[in-house]
C-alpha cells in the first residue's frame, strides 16, 4: 500500500490562507489541503507511491518561501478499518 502522510504547516504571519492552500494543492502528491484555525494553518494530505516519493513532496512543501515549518505524520497502516 502507498504511503499515506498528513502535514500540518505554518505559514508566514500576513500570508493569505486562501492562497498559500491553494498552492500547496498544487503540488503533485498532495491529494487534500485545507486551510485550519489554531497553531496551524494548513493541513495537507500526502499520497504517493513510496517512502522516497513522500519525502519529496514533503520537501517540496517545505521550500515554499511563505512556509516558516512543518510537521508531518506517515499513516500508519493496518489501522484504517473500522471497529
Amino acid at each position: 500500500m502507498a504511503p499515506t502522510a498528513y502535514v500540518l504547516i505554518t505559514v508566514e504571519s500576513g500570508k493569505d490562507g486562501e492562497e498559500a492552500t491553494k498552492d500547496i494543492k498544487s503540488i503533485e502528491g498532495v491529494k487534500e489541503a485545507y486551510p485550519v484555525y489554531g497553531i496551524y494553518d494548513i493541513v495537507a494530505k500526502i499520497n504517493a507511491g513510496s517512502m522516497d516519493k513522500l519525502k519529496e513532496v514533503k520537501n517540496n512543501i517545505r521550500s515554499k518561501e511563505y512556509v516558516h515549518s512543518t510537521v508531518t505524520m506517515v499513516a500508519s497502516e493496518g489501522f484504517s478499518k473500522s471497529r
